[in-house]
């Protein structure tokens, strides 16, 4: 992933080669080539992400299309505030390889599960992980759209969700091949450990106003910036209501910048009248560019 970006534009060459001097190892070589089991490492997964994205808006950046506000998805807060000024590339890339470790390291391997629950409202799937949690954690860890929640906790209580969840009107219930229960109390050991990091890593106040995943507010502090992600690692995404704060706030078009089309596909679940471009390669970029035109234009 990225490849194409890089060997295109200059701009993302340097966001590569920027990644790759603040890692100490060639982050863009595990991007173009992997092995894709060493990409799916938490660890690289996290910065390497990062790092297309990044690459993706310097090019938006650079072709002079800059955005009226910014979001993103969980580690994709990070990217965001790359975009937006208030993290550098090089304290982002550390920071969320960082992250990665550890949340890996919270929680052993097989004592956490996700699982996504389809086709339940989130308040009713509040309640049943309540019930389902006998002691142990189990909640929603991701408020992605209406009808769309994913779960973590202990693997038990996720796996105890599911089934009551089943016989309580989910239209699907499905466990997640993931490597941690994210965006839960068990996380708090993650939490702590990169709390530490936030607080020693230089942050300006973003550039362009940031809507955040812990609350789904409008932040142009480097103080709430700060505090949203150390809070972010233990508390849910709350997409849906950003996605809805950002269509209060005016926003008829999103551009989802690195790999896949994934929030795009949310946004539209979302909000059907709400526009959706992507970029991840130089075609996609073209299509927005070509959009973009008559918009810079009028």
């Amino acid at each position: 992933m990225g490849r194409d970006l890089a060997e295109k534009f200059p701009a993302a060459r340097k966001i590569f080669d920027a990644a790759d001097a603040a890692l100490g190892f060639a982050i863009s070589r595990l991007c173009f080539e992997g092995p894709a089991e060493e990409l799916q490492l938490t660890a690289n997964t996290q910065p390497a992400i990062l790092t297309v994205s990044a690459a993706a808006a310097a090019v938006l950046q650079e072709k002079g299309i800059r955005p009226d506000f910014v979001a993103g998805h969980s580690l994709g807060e990070y990217s965001a505030l790359v975009a937006a000024g208030a993290l550098s590339l090089t304290d982002a890339v550390q920071l969320v390889r960082k992250r990665g470790q550890y949340m890996q390291e919270a929680v052993p391997v097989g004592r956490g599960a996700m699982a996504a629950i389809l086709g339940m409202e989130s308040l009713a799937l509040e309640e049943v992980c309540r019930e389902a949690a006998q002691g142990e954690v189990v909640s929603p860890a991701n408020l992605n759209s209406p009808g769309q929640v994913v779960i973590a906790g202990s693997a038990a209580a996720v796996a105890r969700t599911v089934d009551l969840a089943k016989g309580r009107g989910a239209k699907r219930a499905i466990m997640l091949n993931v490597s941690a229960p994210f965006h839960s109390a068990l996380m708090k050991p993650a939490q702590d450990r990169l709390s530490v990091d936030l607080d020693a890593v230089h942050m300006e106040d973003p550039q362009v106003p940031l809507v955040n995943n812990v609350d789904a507010q409008v932040v142009t502090s480097a103080v709430l910036v700060r505090e949203g992600l150390k809070k972010q690692v233990t508390s849910p995404v709350r997409w849906e209501e950003s996605i809805r704060r950002l269509r209060a706030e005016g926003v008829d078009l999103f551009v989802e910048v690195g790999p896949g089309k994934v929030l795009s596909g949310l946004v539209r679940q979302i909000d059907r009248a709400a526009d959706c471009l992507r970029i991840e390669d130089s075609a996609t970029l073209s299509e927005v560019v070509a959009r973009w035109a008559p918009m810079a234009g009028a």
